[in-house]
């Protein structure tokens, strides 16, 4: 009974945590869904703590199989490269110690929680921290923008960006942009020194035309 208070405590005191103090990730992997076997082998990530980034993680993995040339093009990771990296579960042994007590966000975050809890399933691990999407926030926030994809959202918000997408650290960074943009404007509505977590979850499952009523109540 205790270990479940103590488990039950610290999802509490992580779901009612900083939206700006948290891990934001990026996989790169063969395929598109783990269900058909599909693997990760890039992750890239960047610990952000008030806002800024502290902290980054970003290693290959050996799939143990060929990639194929599409996704070769694709993310710039070719089959060389992948033959000296590491197997995914040694990378994913040091990513679980990575995240751990955190809350996580990722850009279509669906997907890349799929491929976290396939590969962490593989080693007999998990996390604790919840997750939260930044395309669903986008488009709450940023309801007249053309597209949320990243590197339209990246337009869109005027952040200066260099470098090539698909590739997984460079994503979580751009998102880490994107995210803390769409923060300050929560903050300038809601007039909130901090934004908590719990409300960023909140308007993820709240309606377009709920958000700006969401925003003036909280």
């Amino acid at each position: 009974m205790k270990n479940q208070s103590n488990s039950n405590l610290l999802n509490r005191n992580i779901l009612n945590s900083k939206a700006n103090s948290l891990i934001i990730l990026d996989f790169e992997t063969t395929g598109l869904s783990p269900d058909n076997g599909d693997r990760a082998i890039e992750i890239g990530a960047v610990k952000l703590e008030n806002g800024v980034v502290t902290d980054r993680f970003q290693e290959l993995m050996y799939p143990g199989k060929r990639v194929s040339s599409f996704i070769e093009d694709y993310t710039g990771i070719t089959n060389a490269m992948l033959s000296t990296a590491a197997p995914c579960h040694e990378v994913m042994a040091r990513f679980s110690d990575f995240i751990q007590g955190q809350n996580l966000v990722a850009h279509n975050a669906s997907f890349d929680k799929r491929f976290l809890d396939n590969e962490l399933r593989r080693i007999s691990s998990s996390y604790d921290g919840q997750f939260a999407c930044s395309v669903l926030l986008s488009r709450r926030i940023n309801q007249n923008a053309p597209s949320h994809s990243l590197s339209n959202l990246i337009r869109y918000k005027g952040i200066p960006s260099t470098g090539g997408f698909h590739r997984a650290l460079f994503d979580a960074e751009m998102t880490a942009k994107v995210w803390t943009a769409m923060l300050d404007d929560i903050t300038e509505k809601t007039g909130l020194e901090e934004v908590p977590f719990a409300l960023i979850q909140k308007l993820t499952k709240t309606t377009k035309a709920n958000v700006a009523k969401v925003l003036a109540n909280y």
